[in-house]
This record gives C-alpha cells, structure tokens and sequence, in this order.
C-alpha cells in the first residue's frame, strides 16, 4: 500500500487566528502533521494552546485563517459523517433513553436504508461495544460519569466515522474512572481499527493511548515535539521505557521555566 492511500489526514501550514475586543489572537501557527489511517495519536500542551481549536478544525467546526486540513485527499470545508467527535461533557439527550441516544447519532440518509430491526441491531453492537447492553433503555440521569461518556462514544461511532476526534473526554472523571475508560477506549481502537485522535492535559494518558504524541508550545501553538510511544500494548505506567517518555514530554513543558529533572520526573 503505497503512503498516499495510507494517509488519513494531511495538515500543511495550518495557522488560526481570533479576533478578540477588536484585536487578532494567534491560537494556532504554521502546523504541520500527517496522520496515517487507523494510528492513535495524542495532542498534548498547556491551557490555551489551541489543542481543542485544532481538534475542531479537523472535525469542521471551526473555519482555519489560512493552510490546508485535507482528509483522504480531500479540503475539509465543514462537517462530516466520516469525522466523529466525542466532548469532554457527554452531551446526552436526557430525554432520550440509552439506545435512543446511540440512535440519533445515526445520520438520516443511513436511517432511511435501515429497517427498525436493522437499526436497532445497529444499537446493540455498539451497547455491547461498550459495555452497556444491560443499560438500553436507563436514561442519562440513572448512569455514572464513565457510563455516560461511553454512550458519547457509542453515539459518535454509530455513524462509522473513519475518523474519531476525542475532545478531553474523560477530563471531567475521577482518576480510577479515567484510567478504567482509558482502557475501554485503547480496546474499542483496536477493535474498530479506527483513526482517533486524543486531545489530552493528561500526559500518562497521551503515553497510554497514543501511537504519537503531538506537542503544542503554549499560545501560539506550534508543534514542538512528535514523539512516537514505540511501547508494547497493554503498556505499563510504572516501567522505565513509560516513565522515560513521560520525562521527556514534560522536559519539553518546562524547559523554559528553568525547572531541575527533579521536578519534571
């Protein structure tokens, strides 16, 4: 397979910029990233640097000042069914039971192929996918925080996007939660095969999850680290090879602040 076909997303000069009370804020400048199909990569860096500018970009949401976003090719110029995205808040319909929440994510154009026995045989692969069948028809409120944010993903990945786009989404969850969801989602990747990308403050997490890890200096932010994690799955957070890594992104965080290792270990 030749690197074309392998290329899922192609950013070349990619800059950002906010008009706020009548000034121009640079959010993002001159990235540059090719991301290739079915890789796990993590965006890490400090508050405001345009992680989260950059995700929606990619998903859409957000108009680029001027470079090129191509998926498959192809200008990105809004949004898209192949591009997913999952929030840090989950975003549920608390009318709407579980199934009926993974149901809506489904585009209309796929509904109107789908019988009602098709559609939800559609919903109960992804309630099994992960790990909700016995829940289907509780509502938001009878879930926990972890819960809810699977039934997020499980609406997100209904519409078979080739491309998942993960906004901070276990930011808001207890460390134990996190790291349970961070394996859920390590094993939803491998079983889907699809492209995601991890927007993270969570430096182990970018560690555990991601094939690359993307550093973004603070505001303006410009790529200053892609580190490939060139570490067996399952991964361990203890061992050196993880910890090693994990020192060098965060030598790359404050080296400017003059800090000793001590302090970046």
């Amino acid at each position: 397979m030749s690197q074309e076909t392998q290329t899922a997303l192609k950013i070349e000069h990619l800059n950002k910029v906010f008009e706020v009370d009548g000034k121009k804020v640079q959010a993002l400048e001159d990235i540059n990233l090719s991301i290739e199909k079915g890789e796990f990569i993590s965006i890490v860096g400090a508050s405001g640097c345009g992680k989260s500018t950059l995700l929606r970009i990619i998903g859409g949401l957000e108009t680029k000042t001027d470079g090129t976003v191509e998926h498959n090719g192809k200008e990105i110029t809004g949004c898209s069914e192949d591009r997913g995205m999952a929030f840090q808040e989950s975003r549920l319909f608390p009318w709407l039971t579980v199934e009926k929440n993974i149901l809506f994510g489904l585009p209309y154009s796929e509904k109107r192929k789908l019988s009602k026995a098709e559609q939800k045989d559609r919903v109960s692969h992804y309630l099994e996918l992960v790990g909700l069948a016995d829940f289907a028809r509780a509502y938001p409120n009878q879930l926990s925080g972890g819960m809810q944010q699977r039934v997020s993903i499980a609406r997100a990945l209904i519409e078979n996007p080739e491309i998942l786009l993960l906004d901070e989404p276990f930011g808001a969850l207890d460390a134990l939660t996190r790291i349970h969801m961070q394996e859920e989602i390590q094993r939803i990747w491998q079983h889907e095969k699809k492209t995601m990308i991890l927007v993270t403050h969570d430096i182990e997490e970018a560690i555990y999850l991601g094939d690359r890890i993307v550093v973004l200096s603070a505001r303006p932010g410009r790529i200053v680290q892609v580190r490939k994690v060139d570490l067996p799955r399952p991964r361990y957070r203890s061992s050196g090879a993880f910890v090693e890594i994990k020192r060098s992104i965060m030598k790359e965080f404050f080296k400017s602040q003059d800090l000793t290792e001590d302090y970046v270990i």
